[in-house]
């Protein structure tokens, strides 16, 4: 059968830990990718033992899967590998000779060390994609710091626009929940590389790639920071309130909460007309989107609530609905599961898994599985540490012998 993935045929080396580099080369393996994972012997990826839920193991098995590693390593095979040692240093670099793309996420400088660098690989394979991902860059005064989610989320602005509203109870500054600076690199270090895989299908050349949660997190401010640079004023935080029109925000019912977007001064009206209280629709405090979405926009929303908590969340829904005005109800999380659309869409992506208790484990389906001729898949559950070592050095040319010499010296 023949293999339509998008990226069928592309060797990745990711020799990244934890999340942010890992999203990245998973969503080249969800492409089609043929990604190996190289992980430390005995120890493995560290974002194995990050996050608050694991996957129970077969028999009792630690699997050492977390949900970090869980959601970051599917379509991966995993090989043990100390490069540190001149005999992983020698393994990785017959692996380079076969490969499209390496993915690291060391320090910056760490593999120079070992002439695991872009340069010295690239003497070894010329085509070669080489793609670092660190904090703060590969240059600049805060280059060799360490950095995480969180500092950049305070650090790029996005803390800056997110949370409660100044005057109200428990104002400030308020952390996403997700890893979302983590996540959003992780997608720009495979655009990245897909971007360098196409320019040298016209040169021939591989090049490198500099990846750094920073940049990321300024560019993720997006829309609002470009307010302040054409205007020079940092604009307030809205908590829930929408960042174009209004009235957009949370609104109650007697069961439930929905998330209302009437946004355009026709949405607007029609709501006002639902409401009864068309009156609102040219009333002074509300008669621009400016004011319905920003300056008077709580004055607005408490209007709005004391509407709203007469009728339940599924009949604020209909009525919204029904007159065409932008509204979804609130979920918890085990509520989204439950979501007809989620369900229609496929988003809980039921994956075969070998050492699993259950014999499978539930992950999020990829938002690319939609391509028409060459759709993101799941073929490969997250692995085990080294599950895939002695298979992949075979592949290289490796005997059994050479094998357990590796094994004797600690390479892997």
């Amino acid at each position: 059968m023949t293999d339509n993935s998008a990226l069928a045929g592309i060797r990745v080396i990711d020799m990244s830990r934890v999340f942010a580099a890992p999203v990245g080369a998973q969503i080249l393996g969800d492409l089609g990718a043929d990604v190996i994972k190289i992980e430390r012997p005995g120890v493995g990826d560290d974002g194995r033992g990050y996050g608050l839920a694991f996957l129970q193991g077969k028999d009792g098995l630690d699997a050492r899967q977390s949900s970090f590693f869980t959601v970051a390593n599917r379509n991966k095979r995993s090989i043990t590998l100390n490069h540190s040692k001149p005999e992983g240093q020698e393994i990785l670099r017959e692996l380079v000779k076969t490969a499209d793309v390496l993915i690291e996420n060391y320090k910056v400088g760490d593999l120079k060390r070992f002439g695991l660098d872009y340069e010295s690989l690239k003497a070894i394979n010329p085509r070669l994609i080489y793609c670092s991902v660190t904090g703060y860059g590969q240059t600049g005064p805060m280059a060799p710091k360490p950095g995480y989610d969180g500092l950049f989320q305070a650090t790029g602005g996005m803390m800056a626009v997110t949370g409660v509203p100044a005057g109200q109870p428990g104002a400030g500054p308020l952390k996403a929940g997700p890893s979302l600076v983590d996540f959003v690199t992780g997608h720009n270090t495979a655009i990245a590389i897909l971007g360098a895989l196409m320019r040298r299908s016209v040169t021939g050349e591989g090049q490198y790639i500099d990846i750094a949660l920073l940049d990321t997190s300024v560019a993720m401010v997006s829309h609002i920071m470009q307010d302040y640079l054409l205007s020079g004023d940092a604009p307030p935080r809205l908590g829930n309130g929408g960042n174009g029109g209004g009235p957009a925000d949370l609104i109650y019912g007697s069961d439930g909460i929905v998330y209302l977007t009437a946004g355009t001064d026709e949405h607007y009206r029609r709501l006002t007309v639902l409401m009864e209280q068309p009156e609102l629709f040219t009333d002074e405090r509300f008669d621009s989107n400016f004011k319905r979405g920003k300056t008077n926009r709580a004055e607005l929303i408490d209007i709005i609530n004391a509407w709203s908590g007469q009728f339940t969340a599924v009949q604020l829904l209909d009525m919204l609905d029904g007159v065409g005005i932008p509204a979804a109800k609130y979920n918890e999380l085990p509520e989204v599961w439950e979501d007809e659309q989620v369900k229609h869409r496929g988003l809980r992506a039921r994956t075969p898994h070998p050492h699993a208790e259950a014999g499978y484990v539930d992950l999020i389906a990829s938002p690319l599985a939609g391509m028409s001729e060459s759709p993101a898949t799941i073929r490969r559950p997250p692995p085990l540490i080294g599950e895939h070592t002695d298979e992949v050095l075979s592949e290289l040319g490796f005997d059994a012998t050479r094998v357990a010499q590796f094994k004797a010296a600690g390479a892997i």
